[in-house]
């Protein structure tokens, strides 16, 4: 079989890694070409662009990018016409996708949909161009199977792939002292900052996040760089010793860290399975916030609220996103904090709403048997 894949952003590019190794198991002659990155490259597919030139942040910035994405777009469908797949699987990344999609279904081609957009947050009424332009659609967090209920579709929940790529790190887990010695760390307790991965929020979230690491003495703060960007974009932010960024290692960093400050996004979930207390930053520009506080419809940011359906984690948005709340906050989930022991407690509870391990092999045989 043929398979185009298309993901627009750093967890796309993980979860459709992982599933071209299942594909790849159960069916040996499988051929994949896809818009990713460097994780599904490694496991064979051909990369026809790269997702660090798909990603772009808030609405002022895709009407900005706005000739880039149409071209984009354009590109595409050419080249999956030319390329003539089995079937095209679109993971995540909605506003590029779902046109996609309806052009893929125009062809003939089926169209797998892993990792559902979060319709059920802003924008309902795409479920119906969904069900049109969608063979099947495969769901990782739990509440997905009921929303989709209620507009008479049916999906397959397969759990969450962050499961299985988190306990295959495990078992390489280095000890901090190898960890903090390969990457010439200090010998001090780590707090993690994840600014996210794309130069706006980076540029955005990073310096709120080291505004507090004086109120912190007795810990390092190591930023996770983004492995679609360099170093260069960083260094502005960074002081003579405040921090250190380490590249391609933002695993084995959460692995060796007491707390973390991060963006809010997939990596507030992984900080989570990992059993790292966080709090969860997010700032934007005034505008793109005030336009999706009028439109989203959800209580929550993080994933971790949102599939527990209360506060887990503390989220600071926009304004009370400052020193003095970062510092308070922080705090609180250290060692000796009041919210660290409950907060591992509901981590606990959360990985068991998850579904368990196997969804990137559950979501493979289920797409073959679709195919065959």
């Amino acid at each position: 079989m043929k398979y185009y894949i298309i993901a627009g952003e750093a967890s796309g590019d993980l979860h459709g890694a992982n599933l071209i190794k299942q594909l790849k198991l159960k069916d040996p002659n499988a051929e994949f070409r896809c818009w990713g990155g460097d994780l599904m490259q490694a496991q064979g597919a051909e990369v026809v662009k790269h997702y660090r030139d798909l990603a772009f942040m808030g609405f002022i910035e895709v009407v900005m990018n706005l000739k880039t994405i149409l071209s984009n777009i354009k590109v595409c469908k050419i080249d999956i016409a030319n390329y003539q797949p089995d079937a095209v699987i679109l993971i995540d990344y909605p506003g590029f996708n779902l046109r996609i999609a309806e052009f893929v279904k125009g062809l003939g081609i089926k169209v797998f949909y892993y990792i559902s957009p979060q319709i059920w947050a802003w924008k309902q009424n795409r479920v119906h161009k969904i069900k049109k332009v969608v063979d099947k659609m495969f769901v990782i967090l739990p509440f997905e199977k009921d929303f989709y209920k209620k507009f008479d579709m049916e999906v397959d929940f397969v759990g969450h792939p962050l499961i299985d790529a988190i306990a295959a790190e495990r078992k390489v887990q280095p000890t901090f002292e190898e960890f903090t010695s390969a990457n010439n760390l200090q010998n001090k307790p780590i707090i993690a900052l994840l600014p996210g991965s794309r130069k706006q929020e980076i540029s955005a979230m990073l310096p709120i996040m080291l505004s507090s690491i004086n109120d912190f003495p007795d810990y390092q703060f190591v930023v996770a760089g983004a492995p679609s960007q360099e170093f260069a974009l960083y260094e502005p932010f960074l002081k003579a010793g405040n921090a250190d960024v380490i590249f391609g290692k933002t695993y084995d960093l959460l692995q060796q860290s007491e707390a973390a400050l991060v963006t809010s996004g997939t990596a507030t979930l992984e900080t989570a399975l990992f059993k790292v207390p966080e709090v969860v930053c997010y700032k934007g520009s005034a505008i793109s916030y005030a336009i999706a506080k009028q439109l989203i419809k959800v209580k929550y940011i993080s994933l971790v609220n949102l599939i527990m359906d209360r506060e887990v984690v503390k989220e600071l948005i926009q304004g009370e996103l400052n020193t003095v709340m970062l510092k308070d906050e922080l705090s609180k989930v250290l060692k000796g904090g009041e919210k660290r022991d409950k907060l591992q407690a509901d981590y606990d509870e959360l990985i068991q709403k998850l579904g368990g391990a196997g969804a990137s092999e559950k979501t493979a045989q289920l797409m073959i048997d679709n195919l065959t």
